[in-house]
This record gives structure tokens, sequence and C-alpha cells, in this order.
């Protein structure tokens, strides 16, 4: 039998990928929206988590796809009342908030799913499987797209307490920590803000690999014309080029891994995946792709660059 599951915050990402995943999945049933002004069609809606969490007990579970904000008060409030949680990406404004999540999600001995679609993108594995046993010597992330296709007239990626361009850039920061076989750090940032906006439009990043590997990244929301989601590998056994946030690798040129378009089939895992939680009981909370975004807002250079509008 299929579990219930509530949805909140019905934007673009849930109509996009959450609505389409759950009416597509044998594990769950969307029984219920929380959002002030959206919801889905043939699908009860409520306005407040706290109307929903009371209306419906047999609801066991809530995803959460509102902005990072907001986000923490709503998902304490569903582990409170003894209901699975799974989050949009990033899971909180702060690393505080998130460690905080945790503690009440183990304390409650609900499920807690931090979510990282890309991750889930066809060929991060078979990236992943060829960087496992190379000497790495250098690496570049070219990670670029138009914020008004991605985020048309959407406001709150700019305000503070939101990521601007690494809205995008955590995905590429997700697959980095999901395909190295060692952990990497920080070492320097530049942001490039826009002189009316509370985030950054641009980041240049410089990382530490424990063998000295050359690693950087360059994200821009500036692109015009098709997205650029790249990662390049240059190791001692060939150079790796995985493409398309993650659906296609190529290995010295060659074809190794297809995958599918952007995004297909991410979100249907992601599903699969925090049923196996809810199941066990059990918490998937990884916050490395998180770290490396606070630590670029802690080491980087602000850069004022022209003012943004829509």
């Amino acid at each position: 039998m299929a579990t219930k599951i509530a949805l909140a915050g019905i934007g673009k990402i849930a109509t996009d990928q959450h609505v389409p995943a759950l009416a597509a999945s044998q594990e769950w049933e969307l029984a219920a929206t929380v959002s002030r002004s959206h919801g889905v069609d043939g699908v009860e809606g409520y306005k407040r988590l706290a109307d929903m969490l009371d209306a419906r007990p047999d609801i066991g579970a809530v995803s959460l796809c509102m902005p990072p904000v907001p986000r923490y008060a709503y998902a304490a409030e569903a582990i409170a009342a003894g209901r699975h949680v799974m989050l949009e990406k990033p899971p909180g404004a702060t690393l505080a908030e998130c460690h905080a999540l945790i503690a009440q999600a183990e304390a409650a001995g609900v499920a807690l799913y931090f979510t990282w679609h890309s991750r889930e993108a066809a060929s991060v594995g078979a990236a992943r499987d060829f960087l496992a046993d190379k000497a790495l010597k250098r690496l570049h992330i070219s990670w670029k797209e138009d914020v008004r296709e991605w985020h048309p007239g959407q406001e709150w990626v700019w305000e503070a307490g939101n990521l601007g361009v690494f809205d995008p850039g955590i995905n590429a920061l997700s697959i980095l920590t999901a395909i190295l076989p060692v952990p990497v750090h920080l070492t320097g940032a530049t942001l490039s803000f826009p002189a009316n906006r509370d985030t950054p439009i641009a980041a240049d990043l410089a990382f530490a690999h424990p063998d000295g590997a050359e690693m950087t990244a360059e994200m821009d929301w500036r692109w015009e014309g098709r997205p650029e989601w790249t990662i390049t590998a240059e190791t001692d056994g060939g150079t790796m080029v995985l493409a398309g946030g993650g659906a296609e690798l190529e290995i010295d040129g060659r074809t190794v891994a297809p995958g599918a378009a952007a995004m297909a089939g991410e979100y249907a895992r992601l599903y699969a995946r925090f049923a196996e939680l809810v199941e066990h009981g059990e918490r998937d909370c990884d916050l490395a792709p998180m770290v490396h975004v606070a630590d670029a807002f802690s080491l980087g250079k602000r850069v004022e660059v022209e003012p943004f509008s829509f």
C-alpha cells in the first residue's frame, strides 16, 4: 500500500519534478498540498502546515519544497508532529539549523532526508567508479545557466539567506562530493554580487586536494543559451568529462554513459530512497555540499557588478 505524503511549497520545482515523480510512484500517494497560493488539481490543499497536520493524521510524511529561509520552521513542525520529512536542496538556510533538525528527527524517531537531486543523475555513479582508483591531476567545474529561464521572476533567490548562483551551483558541489574518493576543502572564492541584490550572480572557487591536484569552479547565472553543467577531471588514467548536469559521461572523448536528459529520473530515485528511509526509520543527512557554500560565503571576496533585473 502506498504511503500518504503531503507536498509543501507548490512552486516551479514542485510542479516540474516532485508532482510527476509522486504521480508515477507506487510507493507514495500525494494526499495533500500546503501552499498559500497554489495547489495540485484533484489533491486536497491547505494554506498552513499546522492545519494539514491536525486534519490529516493519516499522512505520515511531508516533502518540503519552499525556499530555504522558511524551511526550518516547517520541518521542525512536521517532525514534532511525528511525520517523516524530506527536504529539497539545500536542506536549510544555515548549517546550524540543519544540525538541529537532525537532532530533532533522531529524538522523534522519524526519517529525515536531505536530498541532492543531481547525485541521482544518470552518469554520476559511473563517474565515481572511474575516479575511484585514479590519481587526480586537475578538475574544473563549469556551471552556467540563465536565471531568467530557471527562476523566472522569482525574487526570493536574490534575498539574503538564499544562495543566488549557488542555488544551481550546489548541484555541482553535490556531485563533486559524491564522485571524489577523498574529501577536499575550499581555499578561496570570488563572489560577484549585482549592485541591487543580496546574493551572488556568479562565483569562482578554488579547492585544496590532499594530493595537490588543481581544482577550480566557475558558476554564472548570466549565461544565455543552453546550460553548461560540466565537470572535467584529468587523471593519470585519462580525462573524464561529466556533462549535462551528470547525465552524460565521456572518457578521453569517447561516450561511455550516454545517460538521459538532465534531471530525468532523478526525483523518482529520490522518492524511492525516501521510502527506504521511512521503512527503516533512518536518516540520510549529508551536508558536505552545503559546507562548501558556507565556506565560499565565509572566505569569498565580494565584487560588485552591474544591477540585475528580470
